[in-house]
């Protein structure tokens, strides 16, 4: 049996892992620039890239936390 390719929205954002939602958003992003979708989808797409936007840049903030959080304990210890 193939899988079927999943569609936006049907995964909640913040299930998704970083690589994921990344992944969604380019797909969508040439989905919209291709302009073949209708208004109603068009708005929904938006709203959906916005929500993969904010979940990969809290992303890339934890990550970048986490870097500087190892950083000072590396050098307090140096």
């Amino acid at each position: 049996m193939t899988e079927q390719p999943t569609q936006p929205d049907e995964t909640d954002v913040a299930d998704l892992t970083y690589e994921q939602a990344r992944q969604e958003l380019v797909e969508l992003v040439a989905r919209l620039e291709g302009g073949q979708a209708g208004l109603e989808e068009s708005m929904r797409l938006w709203q959906r890239g916005e929500a993969l936007a904010a979940h990969c840049e809290a992303w890339l903030d934890k990550a970048e936390a986490s870097l500087a959080s190892t950083e000072a304990a590396e050098e307090s210890a140096g």
